[in-house]
């Protein structure tokens, strides 16, 4: 069985984010000691980092579940819990991260695409951990008796695809001497035989010719229809993508066949250009092998006008007797080098892919959006709404209250009002259901409920542009099934649109 993996998919799983402590501090001769609950460790991220030691994804071919540890909870005399380990899976130079459909298991988008040794992003942020009862102290509130819960992690799957990291790659039909060139070009041992499809996965060969060493592919033979996935086309035509320079490598035998090597010519440029119009327009050098083969002359000097004539250029080598070789090897350390100048007076500041895809999930976290589930039924989704139903303890009726007043001043009830919700319809939100009994003001009591920490900045969004990037998953805590609230004794206080009455939902 071959130990070559080049794509996975995986299931990643931050780890849980620890609760907040709820703690008065008791101690002798000190009267009115306080709160002094400590905050909830965060959980671990799970991180996926490029490793130049790595030449294949086998890690992941048996494996596909990974949890970072979880955050410890916060205990009393302002001790913070514990955050929990980072779990960093090492993949190869060259892997692309991508986003999977939770249903169709399909890619959604590329979260990362990690080119450089020790590039590294985050792709299962670890929960928040909860905040201790001390946070909730003002002026009015001097005895906050409630805390947070800890945040649980996101899980998602995730796609790895390593394409190969090398400076040119031997292209063309299956038998026509790639893996002889490669073998006689470098120290790799690939398989040779005399059929077709002899080499099944890509080999990577050092070459050094004088002044020059650089890196060459051996890529699976390919055939037409390659572009639509014909012979497995895909799976070897995407290593071809990262490199800079195609020697394509042309049988001036024609083969068992007896193909005409103009003919192949033609169909592997074709199939390149279909598949990637940059391919294309990727320099190329045409070599025809087994030119050590009696009557040949003629083809050799037809493929050779073919080459001249599309810009390429052209070498007629042997990979038996060697004939030709050295004058290659030289052209291509030439030419790679020449490309490698290009490329690094053009080339920008690496960019750091997991600060793009922080600030990608912090902007999906800012939205909340309304929708119409049923009649009569309203469900609110986005993250920071629902970190905040996660993180309350619903056994506690201060807890529920700060909640309320979190949700009036983040804007959901005049958004609901907004959406079409009227006093007696259901909200949802994650699994919780509540009676809406519309928005209110509770600017009078702003000191009582203020908090003295940052507000989430939350982006209400148009409860009918379904193209927004919403979370479309997330894991919810395990409630009763049935949850009866009191109202408030306080006569100048009443519970609003949290309402006194929750329900599960199925």
């Amino acid at each position: 069985m071959s130990q070559f993996t080049d794509i996975s998919r995986i299931n990643v799983c931050g780890g849980d984010g620890g609760a907040g402590c709820m703690s008065f501090r008791r101690e002798a001769f000190v009267p009115k000691g306080g709160p002094d609950g400590g905050d909830g460790g965060r959980g671990g991220n799970v991180v996926i980092q490029a490793d130049a030691q790595l030449s294949s994804l086998i890690d992941y071919r048996f494996k596909h579940h990974f949890r970072a540890e979880r955050g410890t909870h916060g205990q009393g005399a302002r001790r913070n819990g514990k955050s929990g380990e980072d779990l960093i899976l090492k993949v190869p130079m060259g892997t692309v991260v991508r986003e999977l459909d939770p249903e169709t298991q399909t890619p959604m988008f590329e979260i990362a695409d990690l080119v450089h040794d020790g590039e590294r992003v985050v792709v299962a942020p670890g929960g928040a951990g909860g905040l201790g009862n001390t946070h909730f102290v003002t002026s009015v509130r001097r005895a906050p008796a409630f805390a947070q819960l800890g945040e649980p992690a996101e899980e998602h799957w995730i796609e790895l695809e390593m394409k190969l990291m090398a400076d040119a790659a031997l292209v063309g039909f299956p038998s026509v001497g790639k893996s002889s060139l490669i073998a006689r070009m470098s120290a790799a041992r690939p398989k040779i035989a005399d059929y077709p499809f002899t080499t099944l996965v890509p080999n990577l060969g050092m070459v050094r010719a004088g002044e020059y060493s650089y890196v060459v592919a051996d890529v699976p033979g390919l055939i037409e229809g390659a572009s639509e996935g014909r012979g497995l086309g895909h799976q070897f035509l995407r290593h071809i993508e990262r490199t800079a320079l195609i020697m394509h490598v042309v049988d001036m035998t024609g083969g068992f066949e007896d193909r005409d090597p103009v003919e192949d010519y033609r169909i592997i440029n074709r199939e390149l250009e279909q598949y990637g119009a940059e391919l294309s327009e990727r320099p190329q050098i045409v070599v025809a092998n087994k030119c050590d083969a009696p009557g040949t002359a003629d083809k050799i000097a037809d493929l050779k006008r073919a080459a001249l004539d599309d810009g390429h250029m052209f070498f007629a080598v042997s990979a038996v007797t060697g004939a030709g070789l050295n004058t290659l090897m030289l052209a291509v350390g030439e030419q790679v080098a020449k490309l490698r100048a290009e490329l690094a007076v053009s080339d920008e500041p690496v960019d750091l892919r997991d600060e793009e895809w922080e600030r990608r999930r912090l902007q999906r976290e800012k939205r909340f959006r309304i929708v119409q589930e049923e009649p009569h039924a309203f469900r609110v989704v986005g993250r920071a709404i629902e970190r905040l139903v996660i993180q309350t303890d619903w056994e506690n009726e201060e807890a529920v209250i700060y909640l309320q007043h979190k949700f009036s001043r983040m804007g959901v009830d005049d958004a609901l009002e907004k959406a079409g919700c009227r006093a007696g319809d259901e909200v949802r939100i994650c699994q919780r259901a509540f009676d809406f009994e519309g928005a209110e003001d509770f600017s009078e009591f702003e000191d009582e409920f203020e908090d003295g920490s940052e507000d989430v900045a939350v982006e209400v969004v148009d409860v009918a542009d379904d193209s927004l990037e919403l979370p479309t998953r997330w894991m919810p805590l395990t409630v009763p099934m049935t949850l009866l609230l009191r109202k408030t004794s306080r006569p100048r206080r009443r519970v609003s649109h949290v309402a006194a009455r929750w329900n599960r939902i199925a």
